[in-house]
């Protein structure tokens, strides 16, 4: 027996429509390119969505084909994220900080038949369009006017233009909810990047699961700022929520730095961010360097890589900013945990809930996962115990695009990669990468809690530890360091810094000091090119 309900498909451009009808004057704020600051709404968006849609007829897109996006967090970015996937074409979000020769495989691999891009870019569209036979038409982000000149980039229009030759009239299709809608890649710290081919279907579902009052509590009340970028697995899903929900957007285009994130969380009035660390840590030091406070700013969402304890703390003690750490993955959506405590943790003390609120946090509903241990056995949940981490669920990976029917998945689960412990309560604790973590004497040592006892002192600006070969124990870590402007510390401090913080047999054996820590596409430590750089490096008295 089937129920009797209505059925309509989840579908993007559903979203769309309902922000342009209960939420049309919510306003989208962007930082362009061009510098200045440009105000649209829910309303103007969907608009220019639907002459996007036209404009992909006149191109004689099918549907399925590939739109590419290489561009910044900005309004016209929003209106490519409706407009593709709302008229049955896949929108395609490229990763500009990758290596040109990359990006064209890319491209290649896609097939992307149309490529937007921010006249930022120009330079690498210019090394790369010659090498991407599959692409009939580039699209420059700007007005008529601003045009590149002599760019020898064939079937190049401006995006006004384009635009501006079509209707705004458009009925969007209706079809199956488990159509492709969106493609992202995979960073690629090792091999080729591999294709997450989003549905409408999964893509709504997380878009309702972002907004729960349980994960980032979004609502018609907020403003939000996705520092996070809107070519990493599109903007962890934001810009579908804000329109689920009806939010302020506030993009901040190219101005990454502390001061320009800092002046439109307060010209805007900006109520929850969200972004990696590596972010989060310019702004502080922006912050902290002039004695500046926040008056808007409620919250901030911290994922792509684990929170340093001294960092949370700095945010909720300092400046009343509450953090919620959250995890998750491209091939997730991303969203698979959120660290929100339950009723009967606000009762422990400071010291018991920063214990918390330090894990990745509870499994958002749709999301189901379980530890186990390498012959694949489920291990308990018990704080304690770790093993490789598996999910589930329907905004989780089946298969990788063009992966020629192989699957990634191990009997119906995802394999993460990463190890972890999970509790009673359900807070899952990400200890290490599986690649990352460091085996010493038959022990494990988490990369994860050495780094963040060094983030914990005053002159460290980053720090990565890596395991190094040792003739006895196999392993052995240390730990890398980049310390702060005109900051000095010496490598005996720093190890005393460790005491009583860490076991010590855990406590680094060696401090490397660096001008800087290598940084990915999507601001993660690439511990591959620290090691790379380490060759030849032994370890004091091996």
């Amino acid at each position: 027996m089937l129920g009797q309900m209505q059925n309509h498909p989840l579908l993007i451009s559903s979203l769309i429509e309902h922000a342009e009808r209960h939420h049309g004057d919510g306003e989208i704020v962007s930082r362009r390119v061009e510098g200045d600051i440009h105000r649209t709404n829910w309303v103007t968006v969907a608009k220019r969505a639907r002459q996007i849609a036209n404009a992909l007829d006149a191109e004689k897109l099918a549907p399925n084909e590939r739109v590419a996006t290489l561009a910044w967090n900005g309004y016209r970015h929003l209106e490519l994220y409706f407009g593709v996937s709302g008229s049955q074409r896949v929108l395609h979000t490229l990763n500009p900080r990758l290596h040109p020769q990359q990006l064209a495989w890319i491209i290649n691999h896609a097939e992307d038949s149309v490529v937007c891009f921010d006249t930022t870019f120009t330079p690498l569209i210019a090394a790369v369009h010659s090498k991407c036979p599959t692409v009939k038409r580039w699209v420059a982000l700007c007005d008529a006017d601003k045009l590149p000149a002599d760019s020898g980039i064939p079937n190049l229009v401006s995006y006004e233009a384009w635009l501006g030759a079509q209707s705004s009239t458009y009925s969007w299709p209706v079809f199956d909810e488990n159509t492709a809608s969106s493609l992202c890649y995979t960073s690629g710290t090792t091999g080729n990047p591999k294709g997450v081919l989003y549905s409408h279907r999964s893509s709504l579902l997380h878009a309702y699961a972002v907004v729960f009052p349980d994960s980032l509590n979004l609502s018609a009340r907020d403003a939000i700022l996705p520092v996070v970028p809107m070519f990493h697995v599109n903007a962890w899903g934001l810009p579908y929520a804000a329109a689920v929900a009806g939010c302020k957007l506030v993009f901040p285009g190219p101005a990454m730095d502390g001061k320009s994130i800092y002046e439109l969380i307060e010209g805007e009035q900006v109520s929850m961010a969200a972004g990696v660390p590596t972010v989060w840590q310019m702004l502080l030091g922006h912050m902290q360097a002039g004695g500046l406070k926040f008056s808007s700013l409620k919250g901030t969402v911290i994922g792509g890589s684990a929170c340093p304890p001294a960092m949370l703390t700095t945010f909720q003690d300092t400046y009343g900013v509450e953090v919620l750490h959250a995890w998750g993955m491209t091939e997730m959506s991303p969203l698979g945990t959120v660290c929100t405590l339950k009723n009967k943790q606000l009762a422990l003390d400071e010291a018991g809930r920063l214990k918390v609120r330090l894990k990745q946090g509870r499994a958002v509903c749709g999301v189901d996962m379980k530890i186990v241990d390498g012959a694949g056995k489920e291990l308990p949940w018990d704080g304690r115990t770790y093993g490789d981490l598996l999910v589930r669920g329907p905004w989780i990976i089946d298969q990788y695009f063009k992966a020629e029917g192989a699957s990634p998945l191990v009997d119906g689960w995802f394999p993460t990669g990463d190890v972890a412990t999970i509790d009673a309560d359900g807070f899952m604790q990400i200890t290490d990468r599986s690649k990352d973590v460091i085996k010493s004497g038959g022990e494990w040592i988490s990369s994860i809690d050495v780094e963040n006892v060094a983030m914990a002192h005053p002159a460290v600006a980053m720090a990565a530890c890596v395991g190094m070969p040792h003739p006895k124990w196999d392993e052995r870590p240390i730990v890398v360091v980049a310390l702060k402007p005109g900051a000095e510390l010496s490598r005996e401090e720093l190890l005393a810094f460790y005491e009583g913080k860490i076991a010590k047999w855990q406590t680094p054996d060696d401090v490397v000091f660096v001008p800087a820590i290598p940084l990915g596409a999507t601001g993660k430590m690439m511990k591959v090119s620290l090691r790379e750089q380490l060759k030849g490096y032994t370890l004091p008295g091996v």
